[in-house]
């Protein structure tokens, strides 16, 4: 399996044509507690950068970005009853959605573990 990140802090992980999205655990942090998630609906497509999903957290609101394109094929529904679950393990169990890729070419714009860790100090 292999992990990207955007600059936009989501990351994915592929692991043949299905990708799990989620957000950093620096945007999480930055975010605070989360409260709620709005989710995608299965089926929805998005292009790159599309509007995928709504975090939102006692600080604020924030729009998380498909850092690919692609159709949801799931949504992690435990963020529907327990939206901390992103505060507690962002980059594992508090995934958002999967998405069958629709263009693997994509991927090659984002950045790796060690890149984004070199963003993020610079921020």
């Amino acid at each position: 399996m292999s992990r990207y990140f955007s600059e936009d802090h989501e990351w994915v992980d592929v692991e043949g044509e299905i990708a799990t999205v989620g957000i950093t655990d620096y945007a999480q942090g930055q975010l605070g507690d989360i409260v709620f998630v709005e989710l995608p609906a299965e089926g929805a497509t998005f292009s790159k950068g599309d509007d995928a999903a709504v975090v939102e957290s006692v600080k604020a609101a924030s729009d998380v970005y498909s850092p690919i394109s692609g159709e949801v094929v799931e949504v992690n529904g435990d963020l529907e009853e327990d939206p901390a679950l992103v505060n507690n393990d962002a980059e594992d169990e508090g995934w958002f959605f999967k998405l069958r890729l629709s263009d693997a070419s994509e991927l090659e714009g984002l950045m790796n573990e060690s890149a984004y860790a070199k963003f993020v100090e610079n921020l």
